[in-house]
């Protein structure tokens, strides 16, 4: 480990975290207060507590509980929900990208060095290189939220949610890179060269190393148990029921054999997870650094082609995207309007402020926390502002979201509607590419909730083995179950994960600070190398 990281860990910061948390609550107040002088109808505070049929289960009443509760907030213009948990991931992103000085911009062109393994030395301790820590992130951020949430996003918001959605994703860089410097930097290394690493141990032993041992064990068991929840849910049953779902589709609907039998797809999926993700990391690894670059080249060439043919009419998508944005004029909704929906679905597809990816990043090859800082800085860049913004563009020229059922179409079909109006056989490209999207959400998540249940349980490979088991049979389920309640509770596990992540994250900020201003001082004064000339 390096100098820097052994004395921080030695000599804990003892920085006034309350003034910090005062900024973060301000910084959330301030946007309501921009929301309330701006919204042409009054805010309204709906009830917290949800309505429920009267057969409804007990699960049913849990979930709906708690997805009105982490989901609450006021409605703007008597249409938008500002969500509370979002302003609480976008406030923070502001926060740590003034905070360490715009490192998204400062430090873009060192991640890419990093990515390409100009810096790495395959002799450090970790089971992956950046590459591969990248790509095993990015494949559980790049997903359906890509395909379909910007669809929804446009067709609420009009063409200015794109706009929200790319500020968004540039502010969630920075959060992004401080979370994992300290996924690698309070990471656990093992006699066997595996590691475990993520907001658990960070929480638990950089807060605990604040003088707070038990609010920091705490958080770090509400964090595993929420990405648990999350993992099972979101990252695994939601994924497989909408792959299958999507391939149904295209082999004759619900009354085909598949449709009548969807088990089958759910157990070739769990066939296909299970053969990757009982090699651990290193196996995970290997899959998605090759299916990443892939998926991503598959579905951005469509995306090309579409934009290329339609070259002349980019000025005028990108205009009607700052119109949107500032003046609300041809957007649905408004600006008020544009820019709630552009955020929250930005906050959703990137998950910068989770602390999910920090785990994957935890594996790196490296004795540097702040190197995995600097690459992971790339993934919501990638993530939103270029795929994304891409989708966006499709959408806006094709005039996709200008249908009058685009509202009801849902956004894997508004999404493939617009393609289909310049590609008609690409229906079926978009099948490949959504189940390439969720395998690799799928493969990734069973990575962070087999860390999670370790952690719980003390890094027993016991747990971990029992977790893969139970983890396959929801990946079955998922493709035959109406998952209406599972998946609202489990997306609401998801971003409760921001709740405890964030509140570390505020808490550490000085030594975040400090690792990455030590790390840029030494690499500008020629002490931290290039590996080619180390030797």
């Amino acid at each position: 480990m390096a100098e820097s990281s052994m004395r921080d860990r030695q000599a804990p910061d003892t920085g006034d975290s309350g003034k910090t948390l005062g900024i973060a609550v301000g910084a959330i107040l301030a946007f309501l207060v921009i929301v309330f002088a701006l919204s042409p109808k009054p805010i309204t505070f709906p009830s917290p507590v949800p309505t429920f049929e009267p057969d409804a289960t007990l699960f049913d009443k849990v979930s709906g509980w708690i997805t009105n509760l982490v989901f609450y907030g006021p409605s703007a213009n008597g249409e938008y929900t500002i969500r509370i948990v979002v302003l609480w991931l976008i406030s923070a992103a502001i926060f740590f990208t003034i905070w360490l000085g715009f490192l998204n911009v400062r430090g873009f062109k060192h991640a890419i060095d990093l990515v390409k393994g100009k810096y790495s030395d395959p002799n450090d301790a970790g089971e992956v290189s950046h590459f591969q820590a990248l790509a095993t992130a990015v494949s559980g951020t790049v997903g359906l939220g890509n395909i379909a949430g910007v669809a929804i996003a446009i067709s609420i918001g009009g063409p200015g949610a794109t706009f929200w959605m790319i500020v968004a994703g540039f502010l969630g860089m920075s959060l992004k890179a401080a979370e994992c410097m300290l996924g690698v930097k309070y990471r656990q290394e093992h006699a066997d060269g595996s590691v475990s690493g993520g907001p658990m141990y960070y929480l638990r032993d950089a807060v605990g190393g604040l003088g707070k041992p038990g609010f920091g064990k705490f958080l770090a068991a509400f964090f595993a148990i929420c990405m648990i929840g999350g993992a099972v849910g979101g990252g695994n049953m939601f994924q497989s029921n909408q792959a299958t779902a999507q391939i149904v589709s295209q082999v004759g609907g619900e009354e085909s054999f598949l449709g009548r039998n969807t088990w089958i797809m759910g157990l070739i999926f769990a066939a296909a997870v299970g053969a990757v993700i009982i090699g651990g990391i290193k196996s995970i690894a290997k899959v998605t650094e090759k299916i990443v670059p892939f998926m991503a080249v598959l579905y951005l060439t469509a995306c090309l082609v579409v934009l290329l043919g339609n070259f002349s009419e980019i000025p005028a998508a990108f205009a009607s995207i700052l119109d949107g944005a500032f003046t609300g004029e041809g957007a649905v909704g408004g600006v008020i309007g544009a820019l709630i929906v552009g955020f929250q679905r930005a906050a959703f597809s990137n998950e910068a402020g989770l602390g999910s990816a920090s785990v994957a990043h935890s594996a790196v090859r490296t004795q540097e926390p702040a190197t995995e800082g600097f690459v992971a800085l790339l993934e919501p860049f990638i993530d939103t502002i270029v795929i994304c913004t891409m989708t966006a563009l499709t959408i806006i020229i094709t005039e996709a979201y200008l249908n009058p059922d685009a509202s009801e179409l849902g956004g894997v079909a508004l999404t493939s509607s617009a393609f289909e109006s310049v590609l008609p056989w690409f229906p079926a490209v978009l099948a490949v590419a959504v189940v390439l999207f969720a395998f690799s959400t799928m493969i990734s998540w069973s990575y962070y909730g087999m860390k999670a249940t370790g952690y719980l349980f003390g890094d027993n490979p016991l747990a971990e083995n029992v977790f893969k088991v139970v983890f396959l049979f929801f990946t079955v389920l998922g493709s035959v179950a109406s998952l209406a309640s599972v998946i609202n509770f489990s997306d609401s596990m998801i971003f409760m994960m921001s709740i405890p992540n964030l509140i570390g994250l505020y808490l550490l900020r000085n030594i975040i600070r400090r690792e990455f201003s030590h790390y840029r001082a030494r690499l500008a004064s020629g002490e931290i190398k290039e590996f080619a000339d180390r030797h």
